[in-house]
């Protein structure tokens, strides 16, 4: 080899170059560059100039310098050739993973969501075809004007506008390889659009997945609030790893506390993907396991028949308040659970406008509000019975004890009436029911003239006993827990002293005592069925993709809250509520019932809460119907026909 005047080899040029495959080749290596020098004219067979100065360097050269310039390559080579063996034999698997890496990805496979039927089989819930707009961070164009260009495509394609997608990416989280949502729910000809966008930039990517649909939203509204909707996730759900950026999930209702159960599991898929990050094809796939399926207990026919029968009264009325409750009082089933006013959640379904969610949640009757669970209320005469049963169980009264109603009677200065003018006259238990006495509740809750009565340590301790002042445990979210007052809390909160007209007024279902529905007629139903408190439930079974159905426990909370003595003589009452009494409005039905009207005074400037609570047959019962009409004044006239209407259509079906 020759080099011209002055030539040198490229500064670049590596002694042991290594191949791009990661072995060494060859080391090349040449005596005459140890001694090259830019005095030297070329080496073309002519000598350099003999002097005594380029002797000297030569010479130091070839003697002195030699070796430790040789030893240098040496430790250069053999350092080069450890680093060789190290990266086929010891790292070569991690590099096999890594070319791996460069020409396939994982992608998770989201599961179908679980169907929601209603006890005979009626599809409440179903999932439909969904497309989705998304772009993956990580692939998008590091270039500006390109990445201009992908959003300005992108938006005109899916109705939006660049600033739009600019935003959706900040809002994302989560890791920059993951999709983020641009648009979704788009049409079939946008999918079209996006997807051909996607094969030329590999950042845009179509989604192709299901949305949920509820076909009865419009016909039955009030089923919005058992089974609820679901939304998009947010960057704190993400961020948590269980959830893409794409997901949806309960919200609200069943789609809320039942979302592990219908959410399932993801699958992995592992595609292949040519250089540009096109998936070229699948190279293996795992499955995953679809949502189990819930069968409610909720009767789909009966949940209308008790929405209309309420609407139709709040129509008649002028209001627009109220709730239903029907369940079974043995183990907790609930046939039907009205809140009204409701909403329709396929607007949700679809992805609300910020319109719609505005409409809805600055309506002042509250539509997304959950009455029937969650509305705390004075309970008015239907906390009767508990008081009642109570003061047998403390041996206050028995069901023949009786009292003379005069139409009140005075305390100092103070005057506690009954409702009725001139009173009730000679009242034992059972009258005191079914007319609603309250002075007969008075002296069996204060005391009076002597006579001992529960107090309120007693009351509240019964009334906890029936289910009040705390969640009865509906699979449900949101539930409210009602509130029973005490002298100490009276006194924490208000710095006021408890005075025997507060222990009246709780007596009779007034004063600081708040209610659910949903707690009265569970209270209701301890009274149907002996004296157990059961469990309310709205789903009856999960159901896997073979076919396995798992029941919900339907064992109840407590048994036997009082004797079954005590029971039958609140129950007597009851009846003769229907057959004598506040309630005779039920005695035109075709099997025998019993229940407790109720008027809640809670406003000077408000009219009275309705209620009406029932149970039927009176004998074997298998209905408990418990009704609320907010400022609907008397329950007797108000909330009685609504129950009388559901009964009537409950029992004719059976007969159909």
């Amino acid at each position: 080899m020759m080099f011209g005047m002055g030539s040198r080899p490229k500064e670049d040029t590596p002694i042991f170059p290594v191949g791009i495959d990661g072995r060494c080749e060859s080391a090349v290596t040449d005596d005459r560059l140890l001694f090259v020098d830019d005095t030297l004219a070329d080496w073309g067979g002519r000598s350099a100039p003999k002097n005594e100065k380029n002797r000297r360097v030569s010479t130091s050269m070839g003697t002195e310098g030699i070796i430790p310039v040789w030893a240098a390559l040496v430790v250069g080579l053999i350092i080069v050739l450890v680093r060789c063996g190290q990266v086929q034999i010891v790292e070569r698997v991690r590099y096999a993973a890594l070319a791996e890496g460069n020409r396939s990805r994982i992608e998770r496979i989201p599961p179908e969501r679980g169907v929601v039927y209603d006890r005979d089989g009626q599809v409440l819930v179903q999932n439909v075809p969904r497309f989705t707009a998304t772009v993956i961070p990580s692939d998008l164009p590091t270039d500006e004007a390109e990445r201009r260009l992908v959003f300005g495509q992108l938006a005109e394609i899916v109705g939006l506008t660049p600033r739009d997608i600019e935003e959706s990416l900040l809002k994302g989280g989560g890791p920059d390889s993951v999709p983020i949502s641009i648009a979704e729910d788009i049409s079939h000809g946008q999918a079209i659009m996006v997807e051909i966008m996607s094969s030329r930039w590999i950042g845009v990517q179509l989604l192709r997945g299901t949305k949920r649909e509820y076909p009865l939203a419009t016909e039955i509204p009030s089923m919005s609030h058992i089974i609820g909707f679901e939304s998009g996730v947010t960057a704190e759900d993400v961020e948590s790893g269980d959830f893409l950026p794409t997901d949806r999930i309960g919200r609200t209702g069943l789609e809320r506390s039942y979302e592990t159960e219908l959410r399932g599991e993801y699958g992995r898929r592992r595609v292949e993907v040519d250089a540009l990050g096109h998936r070229k094809t699948t190279i293996a796939e795992e499955p995953g396991t679809s949502g189990q399926n819930l069968i409610l207990t909720i009767d789909a026919e009966l949940q209308q028949t008790a929405q209309d029968a309420l609407r139709r009264k709040l129509e008649e009325l002028g209001l627009s308040r109220g709730s239903v409750i029907v369940m079974r009082p043995d183990d907790g089933e609930i046939l039907a659970l009205v809140s009204w006013p409701a909403y329709d959640n396929n607007l949700f379904a679809d992805g609300i406008s910020d319109r719609d969610y505005a409409a809805l949640s600055e309506d002042s009757d509250a539509p997304l509000f959950s009455r029937a669970i969650s509305a705390s209320l004075p309970s008015g005469s239907v906390f009767k019975p508990v008081m009642a049963a109570a003061a047998l169980a403390e041996g206050i009264v028995t069901p023949r004890t009786t009292f003379v109603s005069v139409g009140g009677f005075y305390v100092g200065q103070w005057f506690f009436p009954d409702w009725k003018a001139g009173g009730h006259g000679l009242t034992n238990l059972a009258k005191a029911l079914s007319e609603s006495v309250n002075t007969y509740f008075y002296i069996i809750g204060g005391g009076y003239d002597g006579r001992e009565g529960l107090g309120t340590e007693r009351i509240v301790r019964y009334a906890k006993l029936f289910g009040f002042g705390a969640t009865t445990g509906i699979d449900l979210p949101g539930e409210g827990a009602g509130f029973l007052p005490t002298e100490e809390w009276k006194l924490e909160t208000k710095g006021e002293q408890w005075f025997i007209g507060d222990t009246y007024h709780l007596s009779i279902g007034q004063g600081d005592l708040l209610v659910t529905p949903l707690q009265v007629a569970v209270m209701t139903a301890a009274f149907a069925n002996g004296g157990n408190l059961v469990r309310p439930h709205v789903v009856n079974a999960l159901v896997s993709g073979d076919g396995h159905r798992s029941y919900l426990p339907t064992e109840p909370v407590a048994r036997q809250l009082v004797s079954p003595e005590n029971i039958a003589a609140v129950r007597e009452g009851m009846r003769d509520s229907v057959l004598y009494g506040s309630s005779r409005g039920l005695s035109l039905l075709p099997v025998s019932s019993a229940g407790k009207t109720g008027t809640a005074q809670w406003s000077s400037q408000h009219g009275n809460h309705a209620w009406f609570t029932s149970f039927a047959p009176y004998d074997r019962p298998e209905i408990v119907v418990t009704v609320m009409i907010e400022e609907g004044g008397e329950g007797s006239s108000t909330a009685a026909p609504v129950a009388r209407e559901i009964l009537e259509r409950y029992f004719l079906k059976k007969t159909e």
